[in-house]
């Protein structure tokens, strides 16, 4: 994707900004990763944004566009609209200059993430929520910003913001300087951009590759077309990565300093939270993954290498974890469901659970669908199995058993109203 022969990115001042931040932000650590590194055979180390002030590399860039406005603009005040990290960054940054900060955010915005952007904006910042989605949201905040002579601070697209995140690459290659691969998680860009920029000025000889979710690719469609395009509908699981369109700056830079791209499928990215969880006690969000995700299908390319994955964020609602195992379960082939019509005589359940499950099958829901007449429908039946293997056997069971029943897949239709 790269050529180094045509490079025309903007000029980037990753040094400035390193110094506005410098009392600000938190210097990440870069910490070497053992079981990671024995899994690949190779050395993997995690840039550590999870550990930041505001959990999360945004602050970065909030932070180096707004210490960069003239102050009569900055007395004015700042407006951002955002759901997530960028309001969290931006609400700390506008703490720390002592300015007044609008956050827009849209009415579904969970509780837990409006306190948190409070929390962190203490006095500073008043949160008003309106609209149903982002960008309902952000027509609001562009318009309020106008009305009041005030200044936007977008969350990718903008050149202080893409210095600011940029200052992550910097830090990383003052630690190291003998990196083979670069995993960089990519939302809009900014991250991307920046980071990126940063490496093929540092650090040319480092393939860098960017990590998108599967249900929202859209820097891989960016790519694709030669310019920036508006996705009609993606998945919003992966929320910290998941837009609609990236930037026309981001993609720009994007374009001439990202080595690959790849798509990694939400149920991937919820298997590795689970894994980093359990096995290095790292709480990550799905964003915060999607780089350690991304390393089974470059497996043979890292091999004996030396390889940084940016770990970009850790604001994960617990709420969400029933979710994330859900999904893990669905993507590792141990959970399944099925409309089921039992015979309609005594014991046909009974013998479903003593012949047609395996030993270790387990039901994990179970809910007869009513009809509009009342009358008793199918029901619908959530399996988990121990082994991804045990899946063959249940459907030869069932056939043998003659069980009518019809499996329900996550892309089909029905799955997303009975599931």
């Amino acid at each position: 994707m790269r050529d180094q022969s045509m490079i025309a990115t903007p000029t980037l001042d990753f040094i400035s900004a390193k110094d506005r931040l410098q009392k600000i932000v938190n210097r990440t650590p870069l910490t070497y990763n053992h079981n990671l590194s024995r899994k690949y055979q190779c050395d993997v180390f995690l840039k550590r944004e999870d550990l930041q002030v505001v959990r999360s590399y945004k602050l970065r860039g909030a932070y180096n566009m707004m210490s960069s406005l003239p102050q009569e603009q900055l007395q004015k005040g700042v407006v951002c609209a955002s759901a997530g990290n960028h309001a969290q960054g931006f609400a700390y940054s506008c703490k720390k200059l002592n300015t007044k900060g609008v956050v827009f955010m849209p009415v579904i915005t969970p509780n837990q993430k409006v306190n948190q952007t409070k929390m962190f904006g203490e006095g500073f910042i008043e949160v008003r929520l309106v609209g149903d989605n982002y960008d309902e949201c952000a027509v609001a905040a562009k318009q309020y910003t106008e009305e009041n002579g005030m200044v936007f601070i977008p969350p990718f697209d903008h050149i202080k913001i893409i210095e600011g995140q940029g200052t992550v690459g910097i830090e990383i290659l003052e630690d190291r300087s003998d990196i083979d691969l670069l995993f960089v998680p990519v939302g809009g860009g900014g991250l991307s951009a920046g980071v990126g920029s940063a490496f093929k000025i540092f650090s040319p000889k480092t393939k860098v590759i960017g990590v998108e979710p599967e249900g929202a690719p859209s820097m891989m469609e960016a790519l694709k077309a030669g310019h920036p395009v508006t996705l009609e509908n993606i998945d919003q699981f992966v929320d910290g990565a998941a837009v609609k369109r990236v930037g026309d700056l981001t993609y720009s830079i994007c374009k001439e300093v990202l080595d690959d791209m790849h798509l990694v499928p939400e149920g991937k990215v919820c298997s590795t939270i689970l894994q980093l969880y359990n096995e290095d006690a790292i709480v990550v969000e799905p964003a915060g993954a999607l780089s350690i995700a991304s390393l089974d299908d470059y497996a043979e390319l890292i091999k004996g290498k030396t390889v940084v994955c940016i770990v970009s964020g850790s604001n994960n609602d617990i709420d969400r974890m029933q979710e994330i195992k859900e999904r893990s379960l669905q993507y590792e082939g141990l959970k399944h469901y099925f409309l089921i019509r039992f015979a309609q005589r005594p014991g046909s359940l009974k013998e479903f659970v003593n012949h047609v499950l395996g030993p270790d099958d387990d039901i994990t829901r179970f809910e007869y669908i009513q009809k509009h007449n009342k009358e008793t429908g199918p029901a619908l039946v959530g399996i988990e199995l121990k082994s991804r293997k045990d899946y063959e056997a249940l459907l030869q069971n069932m056939k043998r058993f003659h069980v009518n029943c019809t499996e329900l897949k996550p892309n089909d239709n029905m799955f997303g109203y009975l599931v």
